[in-house]
């Protein structure tokens, strides 16, 4: 090997070692901007959380369920009681049920029960099976005396009803769900990710997401004041260890419930979304399970899952209509 070849491989490697140590340079400065983008969402995640919750605004009173407090907020004073129940992870279910309440309490006493882990509720370490759900909630009604009431819920609160019914079945004088879950609905055994949408919550990141994103209250009708507590509750709540463990059972609830029916004596009225593109056998199901009642109706309504968000006058006057032709 001659002389020029030794230049030329050492003139070679002296140039792949630079470049070396250009893309390490470049992967250690974006690796750099990244912990300093992280650092500052959750430095700012973290004043902001410390700032709003002292903006939140109680409502409601709180009543002792297993050494805990859980708020209820009631409504209205009529001689029947309707009991409203949430759907899965609604931060403020006292807020988020606002129009409905709204409609139907100058007819109905009211009562929102926020779970444990929800709204102004204190958090749990007790596992979030449907039987301590269904027995946390029933515990606060008791302690209220609240005996006999129409019991009306969204979303998950249709699988967690089912267990409710057939277990007090001398106290609930019907069941209403706004566009809520089928016991025997497929698909729910998926495994969520829940490590990251823990991390999303606790990093800020989730925080940045909603912010970009845009407000997904600003269409709706709920006065501005409302909206901002919402907002406010949706960072606070959103994603505490209590809705984390209850999504953790999703699975296992389902499958224990799974073969839950309506008792066929009980008036059951279902407002169902008949635009659910994400599963096509939503309104069969819906169908099927209005079957399993004597008295069992199916208002199909085209919107979104939160149904109670824009259909609720037509969700109010369908369901003073039809607690009139029942009999209870």
């Amino acid at each position: 090997m001659n002389v020029a070849e030794l230049v030329e491989i050492k003139t070679t490697g002296t140039k792949n070692h630079k470049r070396r140590k250009l893309w390490l340079k470049i992967f250690g400065g974006i690796v750099g901007v990244l912990v300093l983008f992280m650092g500052i969402v959750f430095i700012v995640n973290v004043i902001c959380n410390g700032v709003e919750k002292k903006k939140i605004e109680s409502y409601g009173q709180y009543v002792n369920v297993d050494g805990k407090k859980m708020n209820v907020y009631i409504q209205g004073s009529g001689d029947q009681t309707v009991v409203l129940l949430p759907g899965q992870g609604t931060p403020t279910p006292a807020l988020d049920f606002k129009l409905l309440i709204d409609e139907i309490s100058p007819n109905y006493k009211v009562v929102v029960v926020e779970p444990f882990g929800y709204g102004l509720s204190d958090e749990t370490e007790k596992e979030r099976t449907t039987e301590n759900i269904v027995s946390e909630v029933h515990e606060a009604l008791q302690q209220l005396e609240i005996n006999r009431y129409i019991l009306m819920g969204h979303s998950i609160a249709g699988l967690y009803g089912a267990t409710y019914v057939n277990t007090y079945p001398d106290e609930v004088l019907a069941f209403v769900g706004i566009d809520s879950s089928v016991p025997n609905q497929p698909g729910m055994d998926v495994k969520l990710p829940l490590k990251s949408m823990q991390f999303l919550q606790k990093s800020g990141l989730m925080r940045l997401f909603q912010k970009v994103s845009g407000d997904p209250y600003k269409s709706l009708a709920f006065d501005e004041h409302t909206k901002e507590q919402m907002h406010l509750f949706s960072n606070q709540v959103g994603g505490n260890p209590t809705l984390m463990n209850e999504l953790s059972h999703l699975g296992s609830n389902f499958k224990n419930g799974e073969k839950l029916t309506m008792p066929n004596e009980l008036p059951l009225l279902l407002f169902v979304q008949s635009n659910n593109e994400h599963n096509k056998q939503w309104i069969p199901l819906h169908e099927e399970q209005v079957k399993q009642s004597a008295q069992g109706k199916m208002i199909p309504m085209e919107g979104s899952h939160y149904l109670h968000h824009t259909k609720y006058k037509e969700i109010a006057e369908a369901f003073k209509e039809y607690m009139k032709q029942i009999q209870l």
